[in-house]
Parts: structure tokens; C-alpha cells; sequence
């Protein structure tokens, strides 16, 4: 079993992929404080929950956007498992090409869920990833990342509200029974599910007009499932490209 790591700024996703097959997802917070050892134990764990023996392990790869976690991770997952996992970044073959200013700069979440679009649905392919911040990017035909657009995400936004303001309360992610709301709860509501679906409605017009053409739409993260049913265009849900996109790298490099 090959173990995908992506360490988000909220959760950390935990895939494991049996000849090429995901065959669970677990999740766990994200915390910069903990040590690898406690993150070895976590994963231990978490994983015996899913019947998975430590000894099928036999290799991992990682994704991180938290930095001060990569070397905690690669010990943790070297600890419980006794292998050394790959880090996405330099020196790393994921057979993408990256048009951008800086392409170092580009996280590697993006490349993976751009690499599963790629080689699971083809290009060209525009990708929202909705997780901690909605960001929306795109593949041209020719396989190659040429941009991304980054926004609040829908929980963040939530949280904004109810901690900027001194009378708005914290709401649960659900669509009210209508757009218009009648009491502060049902309109934050409308506000996150509604408000976000438009705008990402919105953001695949303008990135379809300012590449030229109608582009296939995909989607992913934990919050795509919430949002994107309300969205008017059509839009392919798969929540776990990132983990996907890391088993196809790490098929590339191993």
C-alpha cells in the first residue's frame, strides 16, 4: 500500500492506494505543534481503525502548504512505517508543465489536483479546490498549469463574520430553505452557500473568457460537496484529487 499525505492549513488527509485503488480517506487536524513521534501515533492509530496493517505499508508521499510540518511528517511516517516518504516540491517529477512567474512558488496542492485533472479527466480542465481558501486553476490543452485564482474559503468567510461582528452568531454549513433569509442565522446561510456558489459560477465565466473556450469543470476538497450543488453550471465533484494526484506522482518517482 502506497500512503498519500496532503497536510492542509486545517486537516491533514490521509489516502491509502492499494494497486492503484484509494481504499480509505481519514483526516486529522492540523497542528504545527505536535511532535512526530504524537503524529506517528496518530497515524497508527487512525489507520488501525481502517484494518491496516503497518507491515502493507510500503511507501508514501506528501504533500504539505505547512512547511514547518514537512520534516515532522516525513519522521513520523519513517517511525511508524520504516519508509522514507517523498516531499512534492523540487526535484520532484510530476510530469506537469508550469507557466508562471514563479513556478517554485506554485503549492503543492495545486500541482496534484492539476496532475490528477490531467491524467484522470484530461485537459484542458479547470479545477476548483474548495479546503481552508477556494482556489480555482486551470490546465490548458496542452497539459500545462498556466494560473490559479485564490479566495476566502467558505468557512474562513464564516468565521470572519461571526468574529468581526459583535451580534452575528457561528452557523453550521447548510443551505437555507431560501436565498432570501429571514432571520441572521438563515441569512449567513444564504450568504455562505449561496453567496460562494455564485461566485464560483461567476469565476468559471471569466476564466473561460479569458482563455477563449468552454472548459470542462472539476472540483475537490472537503467543502466542494456543500457548495457545488448549488452552482449553475455542470461540475464534476471528485474530493479527493489531491490524494489521487499524489499516487500518480509518486508512481512517476518511486
Amino acid at each position: 500500500m502506497i500512503l498519500a499525505i496532503d497536510i492542509g492549513n486545517t486537516n491533514i488527509a490521509l489516502g491509502g492506494f492499494l494497486d492503484g485503488r484509494l481504499c480509505f480517506v481519514a483526516r486529522i487536524s492540523t497542528d504545527a505543534t505536535k511532535t512526530s513521534d504524537e503524529y506517528a501515533s496518530k497515524i497508527i492509530h487512525l489507520l488501525s481503525l481502517y484494518n491496516i496493517d503497518r507491515a502493507t505499508v510500503k511507501g508514501a508521499i506528501i504533500s504539505s502548504v505547512v512547511p514547518p510540518l514537512n520534516t515532522v511528517m516525513k519522521n513520523a511516517v519513517k517511525f511508524a512505517y520504516g519508509v522514507t516518504p517523498l516531499l512534492v516540491g523540487p526535484g520532484i517529477k510530476t510530469g506537469l508543465n508550469i507557466h508562471c512567474d514563479n513556478p517554485v512558488s506554485v503549492g503543492s496542492d495545486i500541482i496534484c489536483a492539476c496532475v490528477a485533472a490531467h491524467k484522470l479527466y484530461g485537459s484542458p480542465a479547470l479545477i476548483v479546490d474548495m479546503g481552508t481558501a477556494t482556489k480555482m486553476m486551470i490546465v490548458d490543452k496542452r497539459g500545462t498549469f498556466i494560473g490559479v485564482s485564490i479566495m476566502p474559503g467558505v468557512l474562513m468567510g464564516l468565521r470572519g463574520l461571526s468574529e468581526g461582528t459583535a451580534q452575528l452568531p457561528q452557523v453550521s454549513l447548510e443551505a437555507p430553505p431560501a436565498v432570501i433569509g429571514k432571520n441572521t442565522v438563515d441569512c449567513m446561510k444564504s450568504g455562505a452557500i449561496f453567496g460562494n456558489a455564485s461566485m464560483i459560477d461567476g469565476m468559471i465565466d471569466r476564466f473561460c473568457e479569458e482563455y477563449g473556450e468552454a472548459l470542462p469543470v472539476f472540483a475537490t476538497g472537503g467543502l466542494a460537496s456543500s457548495i457545488v450543488q448549488y452552482c449553475k453550471h455542470e461540475i464534476t465533484v471528485d474530493e479527493n484529487m489531491v490524494l489521487k494526484g499524489l499516487n500518480i506522482i509518486y508512481g512517476k518517482n518511486a
